[in-house]
């Protein structure tokens, strides 16, 4: 889009069906850098990525000319063939229905990036649950505990 400046971060986290412990670390690194090829191809700009057994970050600079719900579509469509292709786990792989999307300042991606990368040691003291909810709350999102990643 010609004359169409812009400057949109976006952190994106999304979860396994039924919060499973199912992206095993061997495979991690390949999932995450397929991400990133989804993304570059939709002309996306990934800032940080990082896949948890249970669920993912991602934090991108997003054009406006594409739809974040068809953007997320696409990556969990792909990562869920990705890994059912390569038989990575027995029985078939999903993402969880519905996504997490919070806006960002350019002073804050740094906090953010950093953030995403220590997701290991983030969460040794914070279940997602706990981690989800808060950013929800952070960000004033109003929403049903009912459809919340299945969280019981």
């Amino acid at each position: 889009m010609a004359n169409t400046y812009a400057q949109i971060y976006i952190q994106i986290v999304f979860a396994v069906e039924g919060r499973q412990n199912l992206i095993q670390a061997g495979h991690k690194e390949e999932i995450q850098k397929y991400m990133t090829g989804i993304l570059a191809c939709r002309n996306q700009k990934v800032l940080a990525i990082h896949c948890m057994p249970d669920h993912t970050h991602i934090l991108i600079g997003i054009t406006p000319d594409v739809s974040l719900s068809d953007l997320v579509r696409d990556v969990k469509t792909a990562t869920s063939n990705l890994i059912n292709d390569k038989k990575w786990i027995r029985g078939r792989f999903h993402w969880q229905e519905g996504f997490g999307a919070f806006s960002y300042s350019k002073s804050q991606v740094n906090q953010v990036i950093k953030y995403i990368q220590n997701q290991e040691r983030h969460h040794a003291r914070t279940s997602f649950k706990d981690e989800y909810l808060g950013f929800l709350k952070r960000f004033g999102v109003e929403y049903d505990e009912r459809f919340i990643f299945g969280f019981e």
